[in-house]
């Protein structure tokens, strides 16, 4: 019995040391295993752009839909409804299929490589943002809002008269000759026209200004509607224009506080100037209705906020609360007095004055940049000058114009630009799409 638990013992014995040998080649597995390396994706960062796309596309559709929609006679409101719609559609499969790779690659000093990415070639959920924390993936799908919005703006200008065919060739092209090339030289190229120091935070130059000449171009080449000047042509639904316009305005935090790329301090500054640069143009705008109407309206209203949304878009990166305060006030003023008294002077159909609120919105905002960044107004002093933003604002005013002009007048010697007197008549809604909104 002593012999048979011997060879029970010995080995408990010999454990303490044997453990150690056996478990050396596991421990020293383990010490040459290389470190998991940190994700350049910052998660805060990736999360707010997330929302600002969200934010930026809700401003296309619903926000510019809605605002719109509710500007025009009832029996036009699905078809601005439509083409909101579908330019959004159209304009996202041209931005996949070559551009963002032609706006944001590298290529010449006018544009970049429309193969680089084409089709998301090369990128993959890993693939970072060069300069950024965010994925390439998410700068593809944020910068496509902007390219769908941009010539959405358009829309405004041209509304009730245009054929649906015409409208959508017009915006395919206008978005690939115009908009992707000032993208590229403001915001990937940093060389303008060989200016150099131009500062667009979020597009006053490559959003604002570029669709409000066209639009003004558009509706010169277009024509007036058939009932322009002769009888009040009012909107059919001012409540669904507030709501359009409050999403908007909403959506406008995730264009302007999300065009940084990162959810930070500037971030923060840049959503609060925003809203009191709108904020300003609000009460600046029923100011002026009180004094020359002796009272304020709600179209007024809620078209002042948009002028002190679209002014203060390129400056929001830079300039401070009090600078916001300036440009608000500013643009209100101004652009009231373009879709007011300009307009009404020389009697051009900018329907729903895109115009002279963006347009000229986009323009004080850009311009007001060169003097407003600075620490003396509580802003960030940069490059900016006020002849380099003077120049830039220029430059891109007659390249948008000379493109439109030639891409409307081919379209009008090739498919025509307008419906028939008699579809006018009938309305868009039901002579091009064969419906209507309202059935009583």
């Amino acid at each position: 019995m002593r012999f048979s638990r011997l060879p029970l013992r010995l080995p408990l014995r010999l454990l303490p040391g044997i453990l150690p040998l056996l478990a050396a080649p596991l421990l020293q597995a383990q010490e040459v295993l290389p470190a998991a390396a940190p994700s350049p994706i910052d998660t805060g960062n990736t999360a707010w752009l997330l929302t600002s796309t969200a934010l930026v596309l809700f401003m296309m559709i619903p926000g510019l839909a809605l605002f719109y929609a509710g500007l025009v006679r009832s029996r036009n409101v699905l078809s601005v409804l439509m083409q909101c719609f579908a330019l959004t559609a159209l304009l996202s499969l041209i931005w996949l299929a070559f551009g963002y790779s032609a706006a944001f690659s590298d290529g010449s000093s006018f544009i970049g490589n429309p193969a680089t990415h084409a089709f998301l070639k090369g990128i993959s959920p890993t693939s970072v943002r060069a300069g950024t924390t965010i994925p390439e993936l998410l700068h593809f799908a944020y910068q496509m809002t902007f390219f769908v919005i941009t010539p959405g703006l358009i829309i405004g200008a041209v509304v009730e008269r245009m054929k649906f065919t015409a409208l959508l060739l017009f915006m395919t092209f206008w978005s690939i000759l115009v908009y992707l090339p000032v993208c590229y030289m403001v915001w990937h190229k940093g060389n303008y026209f060989g200016l150099t120091g131009v500062v667009d935070h979020a597009g006053g130059i490559v959003v604002h200004i570029t669709a409000g000449i066209a639009a003004l171009v558009a509706c010169l080449m277009v024509g007036p509607r058939r009932d322009y000047g002769k009888q009040p042509i009012l909107p059919h639904n001012l409540p669904m224009t507030v709501t359009g316009a409050a999403m908007l305005w909403v959506g406008w935090f995730g264009f302007n506080a999300g065009s940084g790329l990162a959810a930070d301090g500037a971030a923060a500054m840049t959503l609060v100037v925003t809203h009191l640069s709108a904020c300003t143009a609000t009460l600046v705008w029923m100011g002026i209705e009180w004094a020359a109407l002796k009272r304020p309206t709600v179209l007024g209203a809620a078209t002042g906020a948009i002028a002190g949304l679209a002014a203060i878009t390129p400056a929001a990166g830079s300039v401070g609360p009090v600078g916001a305060l300036i440009i608000g006030a500013t643009s209100a003023a101004v652009c009231w007095w373009f879709s007011i008294k300009v307009k009404t002077h020389f009697k051009y159909d900018d329907s729903l004055d895109v115009f002279g609120v963006h347009g000229i919105g986009g323009l004080v905002g850009t311009i007001l940049l060169g003097v407003l960044a600075h620490d003396t107004f509580g802003g960030l002093k940069n490059d900016a000058s006020l002849l380099t933003q003077t120049l830039a604002s220029l430059y891109t005013a007659g390249y948008s114009a000379v493109i439109s002009v030639a891409l409307l007048f081919a379209l009008k010697k090739t498919l025509g630009l307008t419906v028939t007197d008699l579809q006018e008549r009938e309305g868009l809604d039901y002579s091009e799409h064969g419906e209507t909104a309202y059935n009583n």
